[in-house]
Parts: structure tokens; sequence; C-alpha cells
């Protein structure tokens, strides 16, 4: 699809109507700080608002409302006639749209996609409303806590994925001349989410989403560097003391599923990511 970049200078009509066309049949990915935001604004627990509004494990709003003209549900937290019952809660996603962030050598890209602007499709009368830079209507969006919250959860995703990697090319299991655990990251690139959610199972995925943390929870940085800490911790008292051949490949194709599946609640090609980090994995010595 054809995408055109943007400067924070580029003027387009960012005026939002507030007509809810854009609540209707999005994938809205979510990490776990924005899991968090939701949940406070709904002030329900962040378990709860997981457990009932998200899908494969908390990476993805679900879309379960009424349906519009075109038969695409509206997001759960869209009300008729109101528009979001948690707009200041809302994750990322929300407050770019219809922009998207692209991160090219550890810099933030914005673009949008298709021929043309996509509020022209079903909102055309933003045309009358007044245009704004991107820098302008980002500021209005208030997207900066989030941008940190997802750069800060891309270094986590990059963070457990390492771990994988030790348990795979500093354990023996690699030099042993093992190819299943390759095999397996290739699959687990592939798997739907659900699927992948369900290998990984209900311990880690709590522990990836839905994180015993109570203090500090309005700054996402530090937010997320205690979630960090937290999932590194629990991966040395989990694979710290393992000795068989299987249990490390086990390990590593487990905490390397967690890895992927945070990539995909981050909007990253998982499938992708998968493929260059098996790539890397044989550029030291790991066999597929």
């Amino acid at each position: 699809m054809q995408t055109t970049k943007l400067s924070a200078q580029s003027i387009l009509p960012l005026t939002c109507s507030r007509a809810g066309t854009c609540c209707f049949g999005k994938a809205v990915m979510l990490n776990p700080w924005e899991l968090l935001r939701f949940s406070k604004e709904k002030k329900i627990t962040a378990r709860a608002f997981r457990d009932l509004y998200s899908d494969f494990g908390g990476i993805r709003l679900t879309f379960n409302g009424k349906e519009d003209k075109k038969g695409q549900k509206s997001c759960s937290q869209y009300i008729e006639n109101v528009g979001c019952s948690v707009h200041q809660g809302r994750p990322l996603a929300c407050r770019l749209y219809p922009l998207g962030r692209q991160i090219q050598f550890d810099e933030a890209h914005y673009i949008y996609e298709g021929n043309q602007f996509p509020c022209l499709t079903d909102c055309a009368e933003v045309l009358n409303l007044p245009k704004l830079s991107v820098g302008e209507y980002l500021k209005g969006q208030d997207a900066a806590p989030f941008e940190k919250a997802q750069d800060a959860y891309l270094l986590i995703m990059q963070n457990i994925a390492d771990i994988a990697f030790e348990l795979l090319l500093e354990s023996g299991l690699a030099a042993s001349g093992d190819t299943k655990t390759l095999a397996v990251w290739g699959e687990m690139g592939n798997e739907l989410p659900e699927i992948l959610a369900e290998r990984i199972g209900k311990e880690w995925m709590d522990s990836l989403m839905i994180p015993e943390i109570t203090t500090d929870t309005e700054n996402p940085v530090t937010f997320a560097q205690k979630h960090n800490d937290l999932l590194l911790l629990k991966a040395q008292e989990n694979f710290g003391s393992l000795q068989t051949l299987a249990e490390l490949h086990e390990a590593s194709v487990l905490i390397m599923g967690v890895a992927l599946h945070l990539s995909r609640g981050l909007g990253a090609d998982t499938k992708g990511i998968a493929e260059h980090w098996i790539e890397i994995a044989k550029s030291n010595g790991a066999k597929a």
C-alpha cells in the first residue's frame, strides 16, 4: 500500500469532527502501560479490563459493539451518539489516528496510508475544519507520554528476546547441534495471536500484560523500567538453574514467544522480527 511520509510541519485536515467512524472495524493494539491507562479511566483493575475488553491476553482492544452500515463492529468502549467512554485513557493508536508511526534507525516518522488522506473517506466534513500541522495535532492529542511508553516497550521486547538468545547460544544448546529451537521461533512468528498466547500460558501472559506495579504508574518510562526488571527477575528465577538440553530448548522457545507476542501488541511485524532474530542466531552459530 502507498504510504506518505510526513514531517512535524506537514499541514493536513487533522481537526477531528468526532463523527466516531474511526471507532469501527479497527485493530487497536495495546502495550501494558496502555492497558493500565484504560483500566484507570474505566475505574477497574487492569486484570478486569484485560479480561473484559481485550483479546489475546491483552494485546488488542476488543471490537464487539454495534455494527455500522459496512458491517464493522464498534470498539467495546464506544457509546453510540456519545463517543469513546474512556477518551482520556485512549492508547497511542487512537491518539495518532489517522496517522501511523514508524521507527527507523531509532528515529520516529509519521505516515498515512493510501492514495488519499484516510479521514476523507468517511469524514469529508473535516475539509471544512481548520487544518493543523502534524506537530500541533500530536500535542493536542497528548501523544508524547504514549510514544515514550511505546519506545520503552520496544526496548523491553529486545531485552526479552536477548534472554532467548542467551538460552540458545550461551548454554551449550546451539553447540549441541540443536535445530528445533530456531524452527519453533519461526513457527511462532507465523502463529495466530490466540495460539501464541495459549502457548505462552497464563502465568507469563499475566507477567507480560498486567505486572504487579502499584507506584509510579503515571510515568510510562518509570513504569516500563520497573516492568522490565520484574520480567528479567522472573526469567532468572525460572531459567537460572536449567540443566538439560530439553529444558533449555523449552525455555528459549517460551521467552522468545513472550517477546514476539509483545511485538504484536506494539504493532510490529512479528513474522519479520522472528525471521530477523533467526538470522542473527544463525550468524552466531545456531542451526536451523
